[in-house]
């Protein structure tokens, strides 16, 4: 079984800065793509940032320039640094990692962390 924790949300004024972690555990042979979700209240999942095994990152037009994920491999876990954070930042934070389980099988698995609320407000 794989875990997927995450740590790091919390209230910040508007142009502050929050940094999220979430850690994999469990029976993981390689984390492939690592990815950072947010969902806000009456709107879409959105898909945030992006960071493969390889360090290519990716990341929403609504977080570009302020928003930076990166990953440290030796602890499967993988961080998204916020600044210059907005109101419309605020929300459920969700890491997301896909992964195989396996050295002798290529199937790849999608797992998901609790979610981490962030809010943004004066």
């Amino acid at each position: 079984q794989v875990q997927l924790v995450e740590s790091g949300g919390g209230l910040v004024q508007p142009g502050g800065s929050l940094s999220l972690s979430c850690a994999a555990s469990g029976s993981i042979f390689r984390i492939n793509t690592m990815c950072w979700y947010r969902h806000a209240p009456g709107k879409q999942r959105e898909l945030v940032a992006t960071i493969t095994s390889g360090g290519n990152t990716n990341y929403a037009d609504s977080v570009k320039g302020r928003f930076t994920i990166s990953r440290d491999k030796t602890k499967n876990t993988v961080y998204l640094q916020m600044n210059s954070l907005k109101p419309e930042d605020t929300a459920v934070y969700y890491c997301n990692a896909k992964l195989r389980t396996r050295a002798n099988s290529n199937a790849e698995y999608v797992y998901w962390g609790q979610g981490t609320q962030v809010t943004v407000s004066s």
